[in-house]
């Protein structure tokens, strides 16, 4: 971890410049622009600073990235099949953090779910980081940017194909910071619309969608047995 992340997560913990110096072992005089740095990050934004941001491994999988943006994915075969979890964390006091989480089917409907916002602190944050990402291989680090470009992406997306996220977005919406659209990835399965159905779908219903702005050859899909 680097020095300018270390005193970032010890301010998040309440730590004075001082008490973070003696604690990591530099100059006062090391520290302090660092500190400084950290305040200027949020005030240029005028939003709450990011303590955290994870999504899981295999988010990339059928995508494609502009790789000018260096965003890597650890294990980018894990076989998401096109669903993708996201989960921001943002400081709310400097022992709790505003937590908001989002479940993305990147290839066709967008946004699925959202969960949030909630105000944890963090021992509850890890443990429901576990949890959150429970059903996939792991889980990483991520910039805001690109969970940005996941979740407000995956809706444009969806749009084009006459899908809206679900009610459960809208207050989570804002935890995401502003979306200026244009997103760096290409959604689809290797660009191609791809529905596979899941429980609690409507799968009749979604084709019916899909099917008043693409023709078959257009889309493909996977149905359950019924």
């Amino acid at each position: 971890m680097e020095l300018k992340d270390q005193v970032r997560e010890l301010r998040l913990r309440g730590r004075s410049p001082k008490q973070i110096a003696r604690e990591l072992g530099v100059s006062p005089s090391v520290v302090a622009p660092l500190v400084r740095a950290i305040a200027a990050e949020t005030a240029e934004t005028g939003e709450p600073e990011v303590v955290g941001c994870w999504v899981n491994v295999g988010w990339s999988e059928g995508l494609t990235v502009d790789p000018a943006r260096g965003w890597a994915d650890e294990k980018p075969d894990a076989g998401t099949g096109g669903m993708v979890s996201v989960l921001l964390a943002r400081r709310h006091t400097w022992d709790r953090m505003t937590v908001c989480g989002y479940l993305a089917d990147v290839y066709c409907l967008g946004v699925k779910n959202s969960l949030g916002p909630d105000v944890l602190d963090d021992r509850d944050l890890r443990r429901f980081r576990e949890f959150f990402f429970s059903d996939y291989a792991g889980w990483q680090e991520a910039p805001v940017e690109l969970a940005r470009d996941l979740v407000f992406g995956s809706i444009d997306y969806a749009r084009t194909l006459g899908f809206e996220p679900e009610e459960a977005f809208k207050p989570a919406a804002d935890l995401l910071g502003t979306w200026e659209g244009n997103s760096a990835i290409t959604f689809g399965r290797d660009g191609k619309p791809f529905y596979a159905q899941h429980p609690q779908d409507d799968p009749g219903k979604v084709l019916r969608t899909l099917r008043r702005t693409l023709s078959d050859d257009e889309f493909d899909y996977l149905i359950l047995d019924q």
